[in-house]
């Protein structure tokens, strides 16, 4: 494995850019090949890298041979062809098996974990991978499987800041966004739930806003528009709001906590009207409301986030991950 010791290689900081990829492209190997694990392998090749792939259904590879892959017959000889070794498999308990049939070719090298699963997994995961003698960096996918490659692509990388700094020009073939998080491996899959936690929250709010306007006949694709201008605008709320969770002050700038129960009452009113289910409009009507019975409905919307964790670990957690917050 060519990986420089810390001595002679600059850790990389969390959020920052790989460097570009170097002439002479390493071999890799990928381990998994739904969708998004033939996207990786594809991208690979496109990059110019020698690249071993296999699957438990074998004809999976059909395609990635065609394009110059090698089929490996086993796992173990899939981990021996390459020194970095992707794996991209459907659950976290999968990779546990790849583990355990590659183990014998896997000391010296890297094992890239870019499944789906909780920080505690990944850490899990890079402890058991340190014991077999081989490095782990663990990542998250924060793309589709059609759009990696692609320069605006991002991929989430935690784990030895040496082992990622030799190895960033390879995964550099999987989109132009390579962001670094840091040595802790389990912040990739923190990251990643916590942004689907936004985008399935947010898209619930889309779902049920439709509903609403549908009782009166009002196609999805009529209210569309309106509901992508309001999207555009509520972006903007984001980084105001982490500034004052991460300082602990609240001020109301745009509009208090009064203001905004007042508003949702009359959603839920609506929606109660027209038959419409109100249970997530409703639980929202209940942070305001208990945020404005301690005292602070005169505080901005980003005072809720009180109601999930405790002020100190809430404005801890954010001035603690606001380094990490750099995205590429």
């Amino acid at each position: 494995m060519n990986t420089p010791s810390p001595a002679h290689a600059e850790p990389p900081r969390p959020g920052e850019q790989p460097p570009p990829g170097g002439a002479d492209p390493r071999p890799v190997t990928v381990i998994g090949l739904g969708l998004m694990g033939s996207a990786l392998a594809s991208a690979f090749l496109r990059a110019g890298h020698p690249t071993t792939v296999w699957n438990r259904s074998p004809q999976k590879a059909d395609p990635l041979v065609a394009s110059g892959a090698v089929r490996a017959a086993s796992v173990a000889d899939a981990v021996a062809a390459a020194p970095l070794v992707v794996v991209c498999v459907t659950r976290h308990d999968a990779v546990v098996d790849v583990l355990d049939a590659g183990r014998t070719a896997l000391p010296g090298r890297v094992l890239v974990n870019l499944t789906s699963g909780s920080s505690r997994e990944a850490r899990a995961l890079a402890d058991r991978v340190a014991a077999l003698g081989a490095h782990c960096l663990d990542g998250a996918i924060l793309t589709t499987p059609d759009a990696i490659g692609a320069p605006d692509a991002t991929v989430l990388y935690g784990g030895p800041d040496a082992v990622f700094r030799a190895h960033a020009p390879t995964l550099a073939a999987l989109g132009g966004g390579v962001t670094f998080l840091g040595a802790d491996p389990g912040i990739p899959s923190l990251y990643e739930v916590a942004l689907l936690d936004i985008m399935w929250t947010s898209l619930t709010g889309v779902l049920h806003a439709m509903a609403l306007v549908g009782t009166e006949g009002i196609a999805a694709t009529e209210f569309a528009p309106f509901a992508a201008m309001l999207y555009s605008g509520v972006g903007s709320f984001v980084p105001r709001y982490a500034r004052q969770i991460a300082d602990g002050a609240y001020p109301a700038d745009d509009s208090t906590l009064h203001t905004h129960l007042a508003g949702i009452r009359h959603l839920t009113e609506e929606s109660g009207d027209r038959a419409v289910e109100a249970r997530l409009p409703l639980y929202i009507q209940g942070l305001m409301e208990r945020a404005v019975a301690r005292g602070q409905g005169g505080d901005s919307f980003a005072r809720l986030v009180e109601q999930f964790a405790p002020p100190a670990q809430g404005a801890a957690s954010a001035a603690t991950s606001a380094p990490r917050s750099a995205s590429a």
